[in-house]
């Protein structure tokens, strides 16, 4: 065969092949998780895919360094764990809405924003967490409970200013309005048995030592600790504590969230998007549950068994994005009442 014949012929295989997964090569991603958190998504998803990730990791100011960056900024994706944080880019007009019919499907309503540009990934609970031996079942049942003069000096707490908590007041706001959200946290402060300081696992501790009775904590710290055969002193501090998953009587335990979305300025929206639906989807759902026992958002993924060993709960249906609004009155309430 002539070789320009098949030089032709090789041409129109070429345009007749389907490309394997039309996806950029690489992928740019801002992110607040810790690396060994996220390390196991973008690992399926190269192995799923082909493409490769360039990531920033930081544990704040991303918004920040996006907007400096402008038009000429490196960044796709950027994914947070924290309501506040995800609508600060939104507000901040840093993202690109997702139009995304998969996403819409697979994740409910008030765990995304109404401009369509950020989307939940996984949700985690806020819980109430006591001691297993002097705070008795059904003592504390609403997260009013914790403003009852009954648990002054009885109660440890991380900062209020830290997202979490911030977060959490952001949601009595919603519910409550900012003066009854304000009375909360004063008694809340007029409870403490000490000056908030510390992680989450810092409150087990502390109850385990006997300092307090009473803390606030995300779900899967009670799994870190449970499960850690490095710091085994930490299996102890999860022991010495139960969870309580609050307002189940009425407007359910709150959430908060990680969530991701597709920055303005990428050259690769449609790739970035489509990372994204990935993230909603069953496999990487079944990772958030796995390695960090977060619940997922896509209703299609059980709980891992570790962390439906928990018990089910009735979660709190209000807007998150109502919560994102909220959380810059939280910080003046936070700053007011000294929390």
């Amino acid at each position: 065969m002539p070789i320009l014949k098949r030089l032709f012929i090789a041409m129109i295989m070429a345009f007749m092949m389907p490309i394997s997964s039309g996806l950029a090569a690489e992928l740019n991603v801002y992110s607040y998780r810790v690396p060994q958190l996220l390390q196991p998504f973008l690992d399926a998803y190269t192995a799923e895919t082909g493409t490769q990730f360039n990531v920033v990791h930081a544990p704040k100011g991303l918004a920040q360094r996006l907007q400096s960056e402008g038009a000429g900024s490196p960044a796709d994706v950027v994914l947070t764990v924290d309501i506040s944080r995800i609508a600060e880019l939104e507000n901040m007009g840093l993202l690109s809405p997702l139009n995304s019919d998969v996403i819409n499907q697979r994740v409910p309503a008030h765990l995304r924003d109404d401009g369509g540009t950020w989307t939940a990934l996984s949700t985690r609970a806020r819980v109430i967490v006591v001691s297993n031996t002097r705070v008795q079942e059904g003592e504390i049942t609403r997260i009013e409970d914790l403003a009852k003069p009954e648990w002054k000096g009885r109660i440890c707490s991380r900062k209020g200013s830290h997202v979490y908590n911030r977060a959490l007041l952001a949601s009595l706001v919603v519910h409550l309005g900012e003066e009854a959200a304000e009375d909360w946290a004063k008694a809340y402060v007029d409870n403490l048995a000490k000056r908030p300081q510390g992680n989450d696992r810092a409150q087990a501790k502390s109850i385990f030592a006997g300092e307090c009775d009473v803390a606030l904590m995300n779900t899967y710290y009670y799994g870190a600790m449970a499960n850690n055969t490095k710091n085994p002193e930490q299996q102890d501090w999860a022991k010495a504590i139960r969870m309580v998953f609050f307002n189940q009587d009425d407007r359910g335990q709150h959430i908060n969230i990680s969530a991701g979305g597709v920055v303005k300025t990428s050259p690769h929206q449609d790739e970035a998007r489509a990372f994204l639906e990935w993230m909603t989807g069953p496999t990487a759902q079944r990772i958030y549950a796995e390695v960090n026992a977060e619940y997922p958002v896509n209703a299609d993924v059980a709980p891992d068994p570790s962390v439906a060993a928990w018990g089910a709960f009735k979660a709190d249906d209000v807007s998150i994005e109502a919560i994102g609004r909220a959380s810059s009155t939280a910080q003046m309430i936070i700053d007011r009442t000294g929390w």
